[in-house]
């Protein structure tokens, strides 16, 4: 049987943080591409990507407006959003947003999360 890996995307202007995603989600069994910056993961595309994983404070194009972005070309993407910073967390843009996880995240609550999209 040849089942496909889901890939999901990870975009964060700090390699560290692409490495260390990119290590859990490997363990976990999923495909990983990762991108620097949200110009780089859209100058690339979006095909074969299950979901997407973005940082909200990246420079240029931040995650907020990444997102909008997906939403607009692939409607049915799911994106996760990530910050370390809780006052961007905190602010009236991120309220109400599912899918939004404060670094340091709880890595399992993030696996789940994906579990949970995927299935759908």
């Amino acid at each position: 049987m040849n089942t496909r890996r889901p890939i999901v995307a990870v975009v964060d202007d700090d390699p560290r943080v692409l490495e260390s995603l990119g290590e859990l989600l490997e363990a976990s069994d999923y495909g990983v591409r990762s991108f620097l910056s949200a110009d780089s993961l859209l100058a690339e595309g979006l095909t074969g990507v299950d979901v997407l994983i973005t940082d909200i404070g990246l420079p240029g194009t931040d995650g907020f407006e990444l997102r909008e972005i997906v939403r607009h070309l692939h409607p049915d993407l799911p994106v996760f959003l990530i910050t370390g910073r809780h006052e961007i967390a905190d602010q009236d843009r991120a309220k109400g947003i599912g899918g939004l996880f404060r670094k340091p995240f709880d890595a399992l609550a993030l696996l789940s999360a994906l579990g949970d999209v995927l299935k759908e």
